[in-house]
C-alpha cells in the first residue's frame, strides 16, 4: 500500500456508504481506482464490506484482484459473509485460504463471526475445530471478543459445562457474557420434571451479576423470568417484573412473552391474561404463550377462541401455535375440535404436520378412549413414531385399561428408550391394577436387567419466597418432625371424611396398611403438609411436581382443599390442577 492513509470522511468514501445498487457501486469503485484510493487498506475494506451486502460476487472479484491481502481484509470479508446463510460456506473457504497462507495467520478478529455462524446447522460441528485453532493461534488468555464468541457458541450447542468453564476464565465478564451464560442454563434446563438445578443456577448467577454492578438488560430479564417459569418461582418472577418496570426496561414482546409464560406456569393465569391484554404489540410468540397457558390450565374453549382471534388479526400460526392449540383440546376432551385443527394444518395454514403434531393427535384420541383410532394413526404416520408418541398411547392404554395395546406399545418403547423408567412403570401400574403381581415382578425384573431405577417423585413448593424440594419419604427437611406430625393429622382427617386410599396405585405386592403408608409419603403430600404448617392460612399452596399426579394424591388433594379450606395449585409434568373446595379444575379428565 502507498500514499497517505485517507481519512474516513473522504468524499469518495461518503459516496460509497450511500451505494445501494451494483451500478452505483461500480461508478464509485472506478473513481477509487482513478484516484488511487483503492490502494489503501481502509478504503479497500469499506468497498469489500459494502459490495458483499449488495452483490457478493463483486466483492469476491475485488478481493481476488488484491495482490497481497492483509489479515484485516480477510477478516472484513469473512465477517461480512459468515452470517449471511447462503454465503457462509464462502466465508469458511476464505478462512481456509488464510490457514494455507505462508505468512498470514488468524487473529482475534477472525474467529467471532465464524463462531456465530457455527451456532446453527449445518455448521454446528465446525465450531469445535475452530476452538482448537483458537488454542493454536492465540494466547491462552485470548481477547474478550473471542472468549464471548466461544461462550455463545457452546451455549447454542447446549454444552452447559463448557459454557461455565469458559465463563469462569473471563476475569471481568461484560453484559454479553453474562447474558450468554444465563441463556445457556435456561435453554438447556428442559422441563422441571428432569432437573431443577440449571434453573436454580440462573437465579444464583443473576445475584452474582448484580454484585458485579453490571446492569441487566431485556435479554438478561428474559433468561431470569424463563428460569422462574420453569421453577414455578412466583415471588422471584414477580420481582423480575417489578425490576423491568423500576429500571425502565422495555416491556417488549420478548419480555412480555416471558412474563406471560412465567405467570401461566406459576399458576397465575389471570395475571398472564392481564399482561397479554396490556401489551401494545403481540406477535405469534405472545399468542403461543397465552394459548399454551390456557392449555396447561385446562381452558380449552378459551384457547380455541384466542387461536381464532389470532388468525383473524392476520397472524400466521406456526408449529408451536398448532401444538399448544391441539394440547388445549386434549386436556378437556374437545376431540372433534382438536382433530379439525390437525386436519387444517396443511390445507389451511400450509404447515406440514411434524412428530409433535401427531403426538398431540394421538394424545387427544387416546385420552378420549378412542384407542384403536389412536393406534391406527401411529401405525400410519408418514414418519417413524418416536418414544413420546408411543408413551402417549401407553398412557391412554393405562387410563382405559387396555392391556393388549399397552403390552404392544411397551415393546416399541423398550427398543427406542430401554433406559427410561416411566415406560415400565406405566405398564406395571396396569398389571397392578388387576392384581397380576407376577407380571409386575416380570416388568420390574426387566427394569433391573437394564439397570433402570424408577425416577423418584419430587415436588417443589414456594413458601415465603423460598423454594423447598421434597422427595418421596423425605426426612431431610429441617422441619421434618413437624411435617410428619401434620401428615398423620391429614391422614386421620381424610379417613374421617371417608377417603379410601387407592392402593392399586402402589406397585408392590404388600399389605394394604403398608400401601396406605406408601401413598401418604408421596412428595406432593409432604409438600402440602409443609405448606400447611409454614405458610399463611389464606395463601394458596403452589406445588411443582416432576411426575404425573397419581390417582390417590389427586383424590386426597381435593379433600384436603376442602378440609383445610386452602386452594392447592399443582403443576405436574402434563398440566395444572387447581384444587378448591373439594373439586379440581380438571373435572377428573386428566
Amino acid at each position: 500500500m502507498r500514499g497517505p492513509n485517507p481519512s474516513s470522511n473522504h468524499p469518495t468514501l461518503q459516496l460509497l456508504e450511500k451505494c445501494k445498487t451494483l451500478d452505483t457501486l461500480k461508478q464509485v469503485h472506478a473513481h477509487m481506482i482513478t484516484t488511487g484510493l483503492i490502494f489503501h487498506t481502509y478504503p479497500l475494506s469499506r468497498i469489500l464490506l459494502i459490495s458483499s451486502t449488495i452483490v457478493f460476487t463483486h466483492a469476491l472479484s475485488i478481493f481476488n484482484h488484491i495482490p497481497n491481502p492483509t489479515i484485516f481484509l480477510y477478516n472484513t470479508l469473512i465477517s461480512s459473509l459468515a452470517n449471511i446463510k447462503p454465503h457462509t460456506h464462502i466465508a469458511f473457504s476464505l478462512y481456509s485460504r488464510v490457514l494455507t497462507h505462508t505468512t498470514l495467520k488468524p487473529n482475534g478478529f477472525t474467529f467471532p463471526s465464524l463462531f456465530k455462524a457455527c451456532g446453527s446447522q449445518p455448521w454446528l460441528r465446525h465450531g469445535r475445530a475452530l476452538h482448537t485453532h483458537v488454542l493454536k493461534f492465540l494466547e491462552p488468555t485470548c481477547d474478550p471478543f473471542v472468549q464471548a464468541a466461544l461462550l455463545n457458541y457452546y451455549a447454542k450447542c447446549g454444552k452447559v459445562g463448557a459454557c461455565r468453564y469458559l465463563f469462569n476464565q473471563i476475569s471481568k465478564p461484560d453484559l454479553a457474557s453474562w447474558n450468554s451464560i444465563l441463556s445457556a442454563y435456561v435453554h438447556n434446563s428442559g422441563a422441571i420434571c428432569e432437573d431443577v438445578s440449571l434453573s436454580l443456577e440462573v437465579l444464583t448467577l443473576f445475584i452474582e451479576m448484580q454484585k458485579s454492578l453490571i446492569k441487566a438488560n431485556e435479554v438478561t430479564l428474559v433468561a431470569l423470568i424463563s428460569a422462574c417459569a420453569e421453577l414455578g418461582a412466583l415471588s422471584q418472577g414477580a420481582w423480575a417484573h417489578v425490576y423491568v418496570l423500576k429500571h425502565n426496561l422495555k416491556l417488549n414482546h420478548f419480555v412480555g412473552t416471558a412474563l406471560i409464560d412465567m405467570y401461566s406456569k406459576c399458576g397465575c393465569l389471570d395475571l398472564a391474561c392481564q399482561l397479554f391484554d396490556q401489551l401494545p404489540h403481540r406477535d405469534t410468540l405472545c399468542y403461543n404463550a397465552m394459548i399454551g397457558g390456557f392449555a396447561i390450565h385446562g381452558y380449552g374453549h378459551q384457547a380455541l377462541d384466542l387461536f381464532k382471534k389470532m388468525t383473524l388479526e392476520g397472524l400466521a400460526p406456526d408449529d408451536v401455535t398448532l401444538v399448544v392449540t391441539m394440547c388445549s383440546c386434549s386436556h378437556v376432551g374437545l376431540v372433534e375440535e382438536g382433530c379439525d385443527v390437525f386436519e387444517s394444518m396443511k390445507e389451511v395454514y400450509g404447515v406440514e404436520p411434524k412428530l409433535e403434531h401427531y403426538g398431540c393427535l394421538v394424545d387427544l384420541l387416546g385420552r378420549a378412549g378412542r384407542l384403536r383410532e389412536a393406534e391406527e394413526r401411529v401405525l400410519n404416520m408418514p414418519m417413524k413414531p418416536n418414544a413420546v408418541i408411543w408413551r402417549s398411547l401407553l398412557g391412554a392404554a393405562r387410563v382405559h385399561g387396555n392391556l393388549e395395546i399397552g403390552e404392544v406399545v411397551l415393546k416399541h418403547l423398550i427398543q427406542l428408550e430401554p433406559e427410561t423408567s416411566g415406560n415400565y412403570v406405566l405398564l406395571s401400574n396396569m398389571y397392578a391394577s388387576i392384581n397380576r403381581w407376577d407380571d409386575v415382578k416380570r416388568v420390574r425384573k426387566l427394569m433391573k436387567d437394564h439397570g433402570i431405577n424408577k425416577v423418584p417423585g419430587s415436588s417443589l413448593v414456594e413458601v415465603g419466597g423460598a423454594m423447598h424440594e421434597f422427595l418421596m419419604g423425605d426426612k431431610t427437611h429441617p422441619r421434618s418432625k413437624e411435617i410428619y406430625l401434620k401428615l398423620e393429622e391429614m391422614s386421620r382427617r381424610l379417613h374421617e371424611y371417608g377417603h379410601k386410599p387407592r392402593t392399586l396405585e402402589v406397585l408392590f405386592d404388600i399389605e394394604e396398611e403398608e400401601k396406605e403408608d406408601a401413598l401418604s409419603y408421596h412428595s406432593e403430600r409432604l409438600a402440602i403438609a409443609f405448606a400447611l404448617i409454614a405458610s399463611h392460612h389464606c395463601a394458596p399452596i403452589r406445588i411443582i411436581k416432576n411426575l404425573r399426579v397419581c390417582g390417590d394424591c389427586h383424590t386426597s388433594s381435593k379433600l384436603i382443599s376442602k378440609i383445610y379450606e386452602r386452594e392447592i395449585i399443582v403443576r405436574d409434568r402434563n398440566r395444572f390442577h387447581h384444587f378448591k373446595e373439594g373439586a379440581c379444575s380438571c373435572s377428573d379428565y386428566w
